[in-house]
């Protein structure tokens, strides 16, 4: 059965530098359903689809409609569908910083979740090379899970990544769908960028019932901090990411290898599997997590 994995997630709070003075990094477990900074809740402002959901059909997704029967198959694909609201200046920052650092928060999502390089398991640098250099804390905690993942550092965190070995994907179009948001931030001259997404992944087995296509689905959600150069030790064009955040769904709860490993028809459940079905479409609240070691189930992919 299709699986849920809320996934821990490291929460990098960051004071950005002024020059000379010290880096301040607080790490701390947490789960999609927490609220952002300042108890904004992002969640509750997101728009609701109301149009009907597709009818299930009688056939599930093929390599030819790896959608079928999905509500993504009217979202946007791939890249499409991560539209940014019109930059303005905003937290003392002129309008063509905000500007850059939207198109830089967007650049960062597509490769780590849409670049073919990136789905099929190599390392994610285009994405790596977006996060500022003076940000070593967050990139030393990215290198290690790419270079010996484990449950307890686990590159999904941030990548949507397959072992190339075990499934491919089913056609070149990932949907997509969500929001990016931007306001002033705490200190002066800053503004937060909110940016929350869901993309759909369609594979199917390398060698056994390669035509059998299921879907994972991983909901992502950046708060990326932008600053003025002139005052805080930060990189022109690059982004500082002060929280992430992931849910996960229809993928191993017990295996943390660095890849997700979907769920297919036939399966074995894995131990633990239990708890209300999850609907990884659902975008208007964070949804429910599940107990410590749990392995919800998902009531669709």
């Amino acid at each position: 059965m299709p699986r849920t994995r809320r996934r821990r997630i490291a929460v990098n709070t960051v004071c950005a530098l002024l020059t000379a003075a010290a880096t301040t990094v607080a790490l701390r477990p947490g789960l999609l359903t927490d609220h952002l900074p300042d108890g904004l809740t992002f969640f509750g402002t997101e728009t609701v689809d109301t149009l009907p959901l597709p009818a299930e059909p009688e056939r599930g997704p093929s390599r030819a409609e790896p959608f079928r029967g999905s509500p993504a198959l009217r979202w946007a694909d791939g890249a499409a569908g991560i539209v940014l609201p019109e930059a303005r200046a905003t937290g003392g920052l002129r309008k063509a910083r905000v500007e850059g650092a939207l198109r830089d928060t967007r650049d960062f999502l597509i490769a780590a979740n849409l670049d073919p390089a990136t789905l099929r398991g190599e390392r994610p640098q285009a994405a790596l090379d977006l996060i500022d250099p003076a940000d070593r804390t967050l990139l030393d905690r990215l290198d290690t899970p790419l270079a010996k993942p484990s449950e307890k550092h686990d590159p999904l965190m941030m990548f949507s990544r397959f072992d190339p070995a075990e499934v491919v994907p089913a056609g070149p179009v990932v949907k997509t769908r969500g929001r990016t948001t931007f306001e002033a931030g705490e200190r002066p001259g800053s503004v937060e960028i909110h940016a929350d997404y869901t993309f759909v992944l369609p594979v199917t087995r390398v060698r056994v019932d390669a035509e059998q296509v299921v879907r994972t689905i991983a909901r992502r959600v950046l708060t990326v901090e932008v600053s003025d150069p002139a005052t805080y030790e930060v990189t022109p064009g690059k982004i500082w990411i002060a929280e992430y955040r992931a849910g996960i769904y229809n993928s191993s709860c017990t295996v943390f290898d660095g890849y997700l490993h979907p769920s297919f028809p036939g399966d074995a459940p894995e131990p633990g599997s239990s708890g209300p079905g999850q609907d990884p479409y659902v975008r208007s609240t964070a949804g429910t997590e599940p107990e410590p070691g749990e392995c919800a189930p998902v009531s669709r992919t």
